[in-house]
């Protein structure tokens, strides 16, 4: 049976310094999920906590869950299930290849199914967990990308992360998130966890379509919030995993600048999203935010 797993990292909050936000009047500090482990990192971990608890009370054997070759998600629960001696299955996008990532999950001990492109996207038709259930009967199932109520509730514990640590920044208080937003799970467990206080800025990494905000509305109205202090904002540069040299000259930039390791996926865009609200005005002078690094270095290696 799978272990009641008793690990709650913590993720340092530490200033952003850059030019653009000096001469903005704006204060930003990055809280650090990329830094709570090695190989467990990012919001990932936290998506997983509540699942893991889920798998336990189930008396299940360990997880299976869906992603792509380069899934950080799937990263990091493979990780997670060698680490604290559990089963785990990925459902695969696409046909096989072999990534960095797809290396890791089989070094992990993850066992890997290619599902195909159109096999993957019926992962939302009634029916699609029949078969995996009846091969894996002693899994727990975990949505894509670790998401649902569950992922969200996970994820709330990042609002007490950063407010233990606001004297730390030189903060007595902060105005809002901003965070990279794939599925939309972290943005709606920091809504959970603010319940309507400040607002949670999402830097889409996917286009509109790809229906995050109803996502983030069923989980909202399952964790039974009212408030919705959010707003969502368009950073995919036209797709997932879309990514142009102007995106890839200011990831350059900025950590030479910063000295704050990104990836061009999630982190990349969402911080040229916050430049262009800054110089816009959307984001004024003398607002203090919260960006989350969701982590997914890993990923990176694929753009090597």
């Amino acid at each position: 049976m799978l272990p009641l797993i008793d690990w709650h990292p913590h993720a340092p909050l530490q200033r952003l310094h850059l030019d653009w936000l000096h001469q903005a009047g704006v204060e930003v500090a990055v809280l650090r999920l990329d830094l709570i482990d090695p190989l467990i990192s990012g919001n990932k971990w936290f998506k997983l906590t509540e699942h893991l608890r889920a798998a336990h009370q189930a008396g299940a054997d360990g997880l299976i869950s869906l992603g792509g070759a380069h899934s950080n998600h799937l990263h990091a629960l493979a990780a997670a299930g060698k680490r604290f001696g559990f089963a785990t299955v990925g459902l695969l996008r696409g046909h096989p290849q072999q990534t960095p990532t797809t290396l890791d999950l089989e070094r992990y001990g993850m066992q890997l199914h290619w599902l195909g492109f159109a096999g993957y996207r019926a992962r939302h038709e009634p029916g699609f967990w029949q078969p995996w259930q009846a091969l894996y009967p002693n899994l727990h199932q975990v949505p894509e990308g670790g998401g649902g109520l569950a992922g969200a509730l996970g994820c709330k514990s990042l609002v007490n992360q950063v407010r233990e640590q606001l004297a730390t920044v030189g903060w007595d208080d902060y105005d809002g998130w901003w965070l990279a937003a794939g599925t939309g799970t972290t943005l709606a467990g920091l809504m959970l966890g603010e319940a309507g206080r400040r607002r949670v800025y999402g830097a889409l990494a996917v286009p509109e379509d790809h229906g995050v905000a109803p996502q983030v509305e069923a989980i909202l109205q399952a964790g039974g919030l009212l408030a919705r202090n959010v707003e969502l904002i368009d950073a995919s540069r036209g797709g997932f995993a879309r990514v142009d040299d102007a995106l890839l000259g200011f990831m350059r930039a900025s950590e030479a600048a910063s000295g704050l390791p990104l990836e061009p996926l999630y982190t990349a865009k969402a911080l040229m999203a916050l430049e262009q609200a800054v110089k816009e005005g959307l984001i004024t002078r003398g607002r203090r935010l919260v960006f989350v690094h969701t982590g997914g270095l890993q990923g990176r290696r694929g753009f090597a």
